[in-house]
């Protein structure tokens, strides 16, 4: 057991409040039939991390209920496994947390009684396959104090984002970064690499001082009296970083070579359900998108993602939509370019349009 894994599942909940404000962005739907914290927590089973902490915040039900026990990700077990870390206060504050560095004072016991020589922290807003013992090996070998990982990438519409200035793999300073200039910049992904033993110390150093930003009051303190060295991710990446970030996200899984990037090897693992098959009716037609199962469909679909239990109505057309669990789309109408959250329903006869550049969404329950 080399390293214990840590998850913040609310962390970036602010960057897609629309979906955020029933569940944390950890629990948002994702694919068809994944959250987003299957992702990180799937790179830690095929990474061999088999203890895992997921520090939560609020609206966390949905979070309990999908990761349940952990055996889906065969994490049920009696020593380690998956942890689900509620919010505490501490003796300098007693609201709930803001970020990383006063979440991780919440959870100093979870800390001390690991007993792994390094922690990867991660968190939930990308959608990516990353293999963390790469990322681990190639920290030792530099005799790094942190590692960070980061994309070369430009910035989503309206995304405020960490970028990190490398002499080598060495990081040399860190800096906010909220334009899009075209160019791609070294953006970090939010995962970090560091010995246990050292987060300990900070974690205690950080209580002492009342430090609360592990960037800023961390990383860009200690950026000379620390190794800190970058890591880069040269595999897909997509950062959820706003409603539109999510829409695109979920649309680029229409594109053959990056669902098989993320979801090739069936490694990427989820809450099992058990669902009847799709059932396609005599004037069904569906045209390049991925549906769950449990679905049905006498409409047209197309460019779409439609989850699970998902209906469509006779003379109805979906078009470059993401339509979440049990939506009842009545008879005869359109949807162009909606996102609609779980339990929506659409009577007969209405049309619905957003924009690709501006999709409309549709709050969970809603009736129109």
């Amino acid at each position: 057991m080399r390293a214990v894994g840590i998850i913040f599942s609310n962390i970036h909940d602010k960057n897609v409040a629309e979906l955020a404000r029933i569940r944390t962005l950890g629990s948002i739907p994702f694919g068809g039939r994944y959250r987003l914290i299957d992702f990180p927590l799937s790179n830690m089973v095929n990474s061999g991390i088999d203890t895992v902490g997921i520090i939560t915040k609020n609206n966390y039900q949905s979070l309990m209920d999908h990761v349940g026990s952990g055996k889906d990700w065969d994490l049920a077990r009696k020593d380690g496994g998956v942890i689900i870390l509620p919010p505490y206060g501490n003796a300098q504050n007693s609201t709930l947390y803001n970020s990383r560095l006063e979440a991780l004072k919440g959870i100093t016991n979870f800390l001390f009684r690991a007993d792994e020589d390094y922690v990867i922290m991660t968190d939930c807003d990308a959608v990516c396959r990353m293999n963390y013992n790469e990322i681990i090996d190639n920290h030792i070998k530099n005799h790094a104090d942190i590692t960070l990982v980061y994309k070369k990438r430009t910035l989503n519409e309206d995304e405020i984002a960490t970028e990190l200035e490398l002499t080598g793999n060495r990081v040399t300073g860190v800096n906010q970064k909220s334009e899009n200039d075209g160019n791609e910049a070294n953006i970090f992904a939010n995962v970090f690499v560091i010995k246990r033993t050292l987060l300990q110390n900070i974690v205690l150093d950080s209580i002492s001082h009342n430090y609360s930003h592990f960037m800023s009051d961390v990383v860009a303190r200690n950026i000379n009296s620390m190794r800190i060295i970058g890591y880069e991710h040269k595999g897909f990446f997509a950062g959820i970083t706003s409603l539109q970030a999510y829409y695109d996200s979920n649309l680029l899984l229409l594109n053959r070579k990056v669902r098989d990037e993320i979801f090739g090897d069936r490694s990427v693992f989820t809450k099992i359900r058990d669902s009847a098959p799709t059932k396609y009716g005599n004037s069904a037609i569906v045209k390049n998108s991925m549906i769950a199962d449990g679905c049905v469909i006498e409409g047209e679909v197309e460019n779409s993602i439609l989850f699970r239990n998902v209906k469509v109505g006779r003379g109805s057309v979906v078009r470059n939509s993401i339509v979440m669990q049990n939506a009842v789309l009545g008879e005869n109408c359109t949807l162009d370019c909606i996102i609609t959250d779980k339990n929506v329903t659409v009577t007969d006869r209405k049309y619905l349009s957003g924009s690709a550049n501006h999709p409309f969404y549709i709050a969970k329950g809603i009736m129109i």
